[in-house]
């Protein structure tokens, strides 16, 4: 009778024990979602904001720098081929990587990555986009584009954009990285959810059409002989 006692006392406590794990489970996922939403609100620094505006000008500067050069100054037969195969080399090392990054970004995104593993490839990539776009600048210089073409321009365009886009999603990037790397992509606020998909789309419609435009008029510029 008394192992019977205490085998009917012990037995409301294993099953509290077994059904208070999964809720505790449960409720650690809100908890966690919520400290990462709030991270993700904690303002940038005026710092940073001068430093990206900076930086957005800069970047502006150089870009009008190579029309301007590239519209008023002729560099001759050679220097033309020259800058052909440092654009080509350019735009190889530039959007390349554009699309390996791009690409892991889409596999967090799915479920398929840790995020941890974005930032790591981030850092590593940088110096190659951001010198492949350098490079995309000096050479278009030389092979001396027709900015009077509204198709040109319209690819002169999209390189500036690609730019300033790099720029002004680096921030949220930031913020982002320093999140834990079990954090899904369903687990951010709303707004850096529609973020970051829309400077993933405005990446790809942009580099994708300066490539097909650019192939487009050297195609053009091989049969008429320009």
């Amino acid at each position: 009778m008394f192992a019977d006692t205490r085998t009917t006392l012990t037995r409301p406590e294993t099953r509290t024990a077994a059904n208070s794990a999964p809720r505790y489970q449960s409720q650690r996922r809100p908890v966690t979602a919520r400290r990462n939403r709030a991270a993700l609100r904690t303002p940038t620094s005026r710092k940073q904001t001068v430093r990206l505006v900076l930086l957005g000008v800069l970047c502006t500067a150089g870009w009008l720098a190579s029309l301007l050069v590239g519209h008023f100054v002729e560099f001759g037969p050679v220097l033309h081929r020259i800058g052909l195969a440092g654009h080509i080399l350019a735009l190889v090392l530039a959007f390349g990587t554009i699309l390996v990054v791009d690409w892991l970004g889409l596999l967090w995104l799915l479920g398929k990555v840790h995020m941890h593993a974005s930032p790591k490839l981030e850092r590593a990539t940088k110096p190659l986009i951001w010198g492949g776009l350098a490079l995309l600048l000096a050479s278009g210089a030389l092979i001396q584009p027709d900015i009077t073409n509204p198709v040109t321009a319209v690819k002169l365009g999209c390189v500036l954009i690609l730019m300033l886009n790099g720029l002004g999603i680096a921030p949220a990037m930031h913020k982002m990285f320093a999140l834990p790397r079990e954090t899904r992509f369903s687990e951010l606020g709303r707004r850096l959810r529609t973020r970051l998909l829309i400077a993933l789309s405005i990446s790809q419609a942009c580099w994708w059409t300066a490539v097909l435009i650019g192939l487009v008029n050297s195609t053009l510029r091989r049969w008429t002989g320009m």
